[in-house]
């Protein structure tokens, strides 16, 4: 018998001072299987980073043809695709030929990856990467709820992310383009 995704409830009062976006956006998110707490967490942080109304999640870790989260226009182009972890340059490069613009979260130990990776997709110029401060996803994603509520405020650069119990402050360090 296959193992079921866990689905999470998510509330997030959304505070974007540096875009003007304030919305409360409430959702359901699947986690795969074989999906950690610190990946899924990061996912939820891309969507509050590049918020729009039809920004949606895709398949994801059981699609390899689908991003993370994607917008589509109307008539079904891909806008924007964002991924999360660390994929490699033949991955960004073959997302970068699919998509307008290419966003990655990228989270972990990234010195080593982010060493070959930069050099490798430098001329990709819809391409921007962001990799998020390991100890203060740790911190958030440990022993996630399933029904989390957040306000997360987005300032500076800097996403401040608050719960009944705690205040997270997550920094982002852009190696490539920006948001």
């Amino acid at each position: 018998m296959a193992l079921q995704a866990t689905p999470y409830k998510i509330n997030l009062n959304l505070t974007d001072t540096d875009r003007g976006v304030y919305e409360n956006v409430r959702l359901t998110v699947a986690r795969h299987p074989s999906e950690t707490e610190q990946r899924m967490t990061v996912r939820i942080l891309a969507l509050a980073l590049w918020y729009e109304e039809r920004l949606a999640f895709g398949r994801g870790l059981s699609d390899v043809d689908e991003p993370a989260l994607w917008l589509k226009s109307l008539d079904d182009r891909v806008l924007h695709w964002i991924e999360v972890g660390q994929p490699d340059a033949e991955r960004l490069t073959w997302c970068s030929r699919r998509a307008e613009r290419v966003s990655l979260l990228a989270y972990g130990n990234n010195q080593v990856w982010a060493g070959k990776l930069l050099p490798a997709v430098a001329g990709l110029k819809n391409l921007s990467i962001a990799q998020v401060e390991p100890l203060a996803l740790a911190a958030l994603a440990k022993d996630l709820p399933r029904s989390i509520d957040w306000g997360l405020m987005i300032s500076d650069g800097v996403l401040y992310v608050s719960d009944a119990d705690q205040q997270h402050e997550i920094s982002l360090d852009w190696l490539q383009g920006q948001r």
